[in-house]
């Protein structure tokens, strides 16, 4: 079998991973439990090499996230449930249903405009799947529709925006910097009786007040904890490699160097 840029070899070579006796032995014995870590991880490598900025490596990680995809509408097909196509045909459809503006008689609005009528359309479809039986209705408050198994920081994030949106919000970012501070104070306090769980959730709540603070200033919670991960590693990759100069490694140098090293790191990148 050859590769091809036509989406249904990719079809084809997944209907034969998939057939058991002449199929693949781990593929065939997935689920879609089994294969959701998979499509989460997929996800995330998309986005390392969109912040790395490695078009080479995007085109092959969008590969693989496609393969999940495809994955999981063979494994659904094999129920007898739905195909590839379907899944096609459902994303057109609400890409041409959300759309108006584009390719039916809404047109010439605003970006705002949009984002109202997109927030719309979205509800009109939520009250009409509910009414249909096809997926249970949610509940009606201003928080609703934010999905569980989003990353913490992710969903804090929708839930700040949703909450906002009905006027629960602060109004500038210093006041946001005044609760992370309060915050930072009442963490200090469980420390000094004790710490605990008490202490932990003082700390889940700074986590979430530093999440508000980024969406005040305009900055993706996620993909500045992701840079602030770069960053360290690559400051730590200093430290290790002016130690290894002087013949030592982190573990045999005391924090006082390694905390040295680490500010001439920090100065270097200025």
């Amino acid at each position: 079998m050859k590769p091809s840029r036509d989406i249904a070899r990719l079809i084809e070579i997944m209907a034969a991973l998939r057939t058991p006796g002449t199929g693949c032995p781990w593929d065939v014995e997935q689920s879609f439990e089994t294969i959701a870590p998979y499509t989460l991880e997929e996800a995330y490598e998309v986005a390392d090499a969109i912040a790395r900025g490695d078009l080479a490596d995007l085109r092959d990680e969008l590969g693989d996230l496609l393969l999940q995809v495809v994955f999981h509408a063979r494994m659904a097909e094999e129920q007898r449930a739905f195909d590839f196509g379907a899944v096609v045909e459902a994303i057109t459809e609400k890409l041409i249903r959300r759309h108006p503006h584009v390719f039916g008689e809404a047109r010439g609005r605003t970006p705002d405009e949009v984002k109202g009528l997109w927030e719309r359309i979205k509800a009109e479809e939520k009250a009409e799947r509910a009414r249909r039986g096809g997926k249970p209705a949610e509940p009606d408050g201003a928080l609703a529709g934010v999905p569980v198994g989003l990353p913490a920081l992710t969903r804090a994030l929708k839930l700040q925006q949703k909450a906002g949106r009905v006027g629960f919000d602060w109004n500038d970012p210093s006041a946001v910097l005044a609760k992370i501070r309060e915050e930072c104070g009442e963490i200090e306090a469980e420390i000094a009786a004790g710490g605990g769980e008490k202490a932990a959730a003082e700390v889940g709540d700074l986590l979430f007040a530093a999440v508000n603070l980024a969406r005040h200033l305009d900055a993706d919670p996620e993909t500045a904890l992701r840079a602030a991960n770069a960053k360290f590693e690559r400051r730590f990759a200093s430290i290790e490699r002016a130690l290894a100069e002087r013949g030592k490694k982190p573990q045999d140098s005391t924090l006082a160097e390694m905390d040295a090293l680490w500010d001439a790191a920090k100065a270097a990148e200025r």
